[in-house]
């Protein structure tokens, strides 16, 4: 039943454009930032991989039945995250019906995000995504895996995520900054290849998000 009501509240947007959501939620974290990320990979996919995004960005709680609206929905912030209980069951059904959640740590949520996703899903565990993934390989190839776009702490990117019936359902990036490297030109002055790799990445996210 769950994923019926997924595929009506999804199908007006697989038939005309396809709308993408940035998630509010609530602990003090800033779920606001990187605000030209979204509407600049939207224009990227639209003229690269031949999807119809709005490129206006629109923002859904945690908690709201608008979640249900959304194939593909994305977190950012540098700090804390609480999710009530409310929006933990809504995650959870929206998670388990069919959406996809990409998360990506703009350094500093590493912490609080764990412990959210941990009871979100107490059953599962987050887990490496591994490079043989379909994620990693279209439209645009990656086969080491996961860029690095901005350096914090010299890590190495992790790529981590949330399977439920062998489909990746949540996506946690860490240590990689992609939503930095979606910004416009002058918010971070990347060059441009570094900025094409964010882009290639995330289209490679969306693509998998609206097909898999």
């Amino acid at each position: 039943m769950k994923k019926l009501l997924y595929i009506l509240l999804a199908l007006p947007l697989l038939t005309t454009a396809q709308e993408i959501a940035v998630l509010k939620y609530s602990g003090g974290g800033d779920w606001y930032g990187n605000p030209t990320s979204l509407p600049n990979l939207a224009k990227f996919c639209n003229q690269n991989i031949g999807t119809k995004i709005t490129p206006k960005t629109s923002v859904v709680e945690a908690g709201s039945p608008d979640l249900f609206s959304y194939a593909f929905v994305h977190m950012t912030g540098h700090g804390n995250v609480v999710f009530s209980d409310n929006d933990i069951t809504n995650l959870r059904n929206y998670l388990t019906s069919g959406g996809f959640l990409h998360i990506d740590d703009n350094y500093g949520m590493d912490e609080y995000i764990r412990r959210e996703i941990k009871r979100i899903f107490p059953d599962k565990e987050l887990i490496r995504v591994p490079v043989s993934h379909e994620i990693f390989k279209g439209p645009f190839s990656f086969p080491q895996g996961m860029p690095k776009i901005h350096e914090h702490d010299g890590k190495t990117p992790d790529t981590w995520g949330i399977f439920n019936e062998g489909r990746l359902v949540l996506l946690y990036t860490h240590e990689t900054d992609l939503g930095d490297g979606w910004e416009d030109k002058e918010v971070h002055n990347d060059p441009i290849e570094v900025r094409t790799k964010a882009l290639r990445m995330g289209a490679n996210i969306l693509n998998y998000a609206f097909n898999f």
